[in-house]
């Protein structure tokens, strides 16, 4: 079953790679013997349904869990159960993509306008009368 992120943006099992490792934390004898934690690795950077700029974006947000390879590394060990672990990681791996889609608005620079320059150096100036004329008498 694909991981749908938007109605254009589904990722297939087969770019998605699991692997269950034994979590730290509580759990007490059953933290040595289960491996409950997961590790999702989705190699984004060879994904056909990802578009270049998403990808891009996705990189820039990922941050440290983007890896030299392309991929996106998501680790999850906050319950006691493998199956629950697996679906946080993969809804934060879906949140991730649906903010990597969103496009950023362009900063439009602004000039300040000419009356606010001459009010500012006014200002400024009065200032700087009060200040020289507080030390010498």
């Amino acid at each position: 079953m694909p991981l749908t992120i938007t109605d254009r943006i589904a990722i297939e099992d087969w770019e998605l790679t699991e692997q269950f490792v034994r979590a730290s934390g509580p759990g007490g004898q059953n933290v040595n013997k289960v491996s409950s934690a997961v590790e999702l690795r989705f190699e984004a950077e060879r994904s056909p349904n990802l578009p270049d700029a998403v990808k891009r974006r996705l990189a820039r947000l990922a941050g440290r869990r983007w890896t030299k390879e392309g991929a996106v590394v998501m680790f999850c060990d906050e319950t006691r159960h493998q199956g629950r672990n697996r679906e946080i990681a993969r809804e934060r791996l879906a949140d991730l993509i649906k903010a990597a889609t969103v496009v950023p608005k362009r900063r439009v620079p602004t000039k300040p306008t000419k009356g606010s320059v001459r009010r500012r150096l006014e200002a400024k100036k009065q200032r700087g009368e009060v200040k020289a004329l507080r030390g010498k008498l």
